[in-house]
């Protein structure tokens, strides 16, 4: 038998072979065979559900969706239709309660049979004017018709789940494009929602199952020389191959994150250096002793701007708080700020780069340890109090003998100098956060990266136990397989998902 057969033998009929289940336990900590989360229908998807899906509030026009076996009844209830439904096509119709016949607006009424739907059952929507009165009175029509019931928070986009009409990243996709703040954030949210992301993993999925089927095969086939030679050093060359794509992926330096969540950016200084333009200030050290969080739109990408108090040895239990905040919030940053008063600079040019140096390891002591000085921008605040000859010496110092971090000298007060600060935060901001449209999707969520983490693991298995016993190499591929299906949705539990669509709003 060719090997193409084998492997087709094994992967189509699930091989004869009995699984491993009782040894694997003891290796892989449970056996997790491979099945589809909606083989089965979700509990509750008889009922035909109805929300608000646009904006609470007055607008001029408000959409209630309608989704469901009874949604064609809907329709017909609320605007008394007796002639065939026409999907797709609006309809100007007065819409009325179906007990008391009382009007309650003429708007636009479109129907979707399914499985040619968003949710992949029958829908319906109601286009009505906006006002609170208006949309009350047709979701308490809705109410009062039998099998109908409020959705719960994302069930809409849960149901398109089930039918097979998004996976998981693309359901993320669309939950991230609705949270979407800036121009960056909305470009990723569309490319993952456009199934890109899904794409990579369901290929990677696809080549982990020919390995394993590959392995089956030479299990349940070898003794009667029915495989080809080599075979097995095909899967160890397109395992090392995947480990590498997968590790590779990883080591992103968690560029979709940062663009999904925001960079978080840390603005830190000793005290009166003038870093604090969120916070009641004076003139007084240690007045301001908070952390002022503020979200910025940079550039078209995301950052949370965190202001913290000014660094300096005190007694003041409460200022000595507000000081470990801000140390804290330093250690977690993406990127720091860090504010100099240009009046604290030595009056000696030539001693600047080795005072800015020492400010540095006082502000930044783990990441100058570790070396991630790229992590921050350093500022020269107040440059207005000097003498312009003064500050053209000094920074003439600085580019011949600092290489810690890029400087920005400016004044906050005049605004001189700030253009080309935020032109130099921004190309930073931007290199952390990188095109969304260039290059292969980031992974943009937690869970994919200790799925991934999880999937790699599971192929060390593999190549563990190759030459120890095949069977237990073959339950590190299928792992491998469970982990990555867990990201797209083939593979996982209830719970995962109770995670991913607690996120949605009602009416999505």
């Amino acid at each position: 038998m060719a090997l193409a057969g084998c492997w087709r033998i094994a992967l189509y009929k699930n091989v004869t072979r009995p699984r491993v289940y009782l040894r694997c336990p003891v290796v892989f900590g449970r056996a997790c065979p491979v099945r589809p989360v909606c083989s089965r229908p979700a509990p509750g998807f008889e009922d035909t559900i109805f929300a608000l899906s646009s904006g609470r509030g007055r607008c001029g026009v408000a959409v209630v969706r309608v989704s469901g076996p009874d949604a064609t009844g809907a329709v017909r209830a609320l605007t008394g239709l007796k002639r065939a439904l026409i999907p797709r096509t609006a309809l100007l119709r007065n819409i009325t309660h179906p007990a008391s016949k009382e009007l309650l607006d003429r708007g636009l009424v479109l129907w979707f049979p399914g499985p040619h739907s968003f949710t992949g059952e029958d829908s319906a929507e109601f286009h009505i004017h906006g006002g609170p009165a208006v949309i009350n009175g047709v979701l308490q029509a809705l109410g009062s018709l039998p099998g109908l019931r409020p959705a719960e928070a994302g069930e809409f986009t849960r149901r398109a789940f089930h039918a097979g009409k998004l996976d998981l990243t693309e359901v993320e996709g669309l939950g991230d494009l609705i949270h979407a703040e800036t121009e960056a954030q909305r470009r990723q949210a569309l490319r993952q929602m456009a199934g890109d992301l899904g794409r990579l993993y369901n290929d990677w999925s696809q080549h982990l199952k020919h390995c394993l089927a590959h392995v089956e095969a030479f299990i349940d086939f070898s003794e009667g020389e029915l495989i080809e030679d080599g075979v097995l050093n095909q899967v160890d060359t397109a395992v090392s191959k995947l480990q590498v794509e997968i590790q590779t992926h990883l080591s992103d330096e968690r560029r979709g994150e940062r663009l999904r969540s925001g960079v978080h950016v840390v603005i830190a200084g000793s005290t009166n250096a003038g870093q604090r333009p969120a916070a009641i200030v004076s003139p007084i050290a240690g007045t301001t002793r908070d952390v002022v969080e503020t979200p910025l739109d940079i550039g078209g990408f995301p950052v949370l701007l965190s202001d913290t108090a000014g660094l300096r040895e005190t007694d003041d239990s409460v200022e000595r708080e507000g000081v470990q905040r801000a140390l804290k919030r330093v250690e977690v940053a993406d990127l720091t700020l860090v504010v100099v008063d240009s009046t604290q600079l030595p009056q000696e040019p030539r001693m600047v780069p080795g005072f800015l140096n020492d400010y540095l390891n006082n502000v930044l002591p783990k990441k100058m340890e570790q070396g991630h000085v790229q992590q921050c921008l350093l500022i020269i605040n107040k440059s207005d109090l000097l003498p312009n000859e003064h500050m053209s010496i000094i920074q003439r110092a600085l580019s011949d003998a600092f290489t810690a971090a890029a400087v920005s000298i400016l004044s906050c007060s005049t605004g001189a100098g700030l253009t080309d600060f935020l032109k130099m935060l921004q190309e930073r901001v931007k290199t952390m956060c990188a095109d969304p449209l260039v290059g292969s999707p980031s992974l943009t969520q937690t869970r994919h990266r200790t799925n991934l983490q999880k999937s790699i693991e599971a192929l060390s298995q593999y190549h563990k136990y190759r030459d120890v016993d095949l069977a237990l190499a073959a339950e590190g591929l299928r792992l491998g397989l469970t982990c990555l299906g867990r990201i797209t949705g083939k593979v996982g539990t209830e719970e995962i998902l109770d995670v991913i669509f607690r996120d949605f709003c009602i009416g999505k």
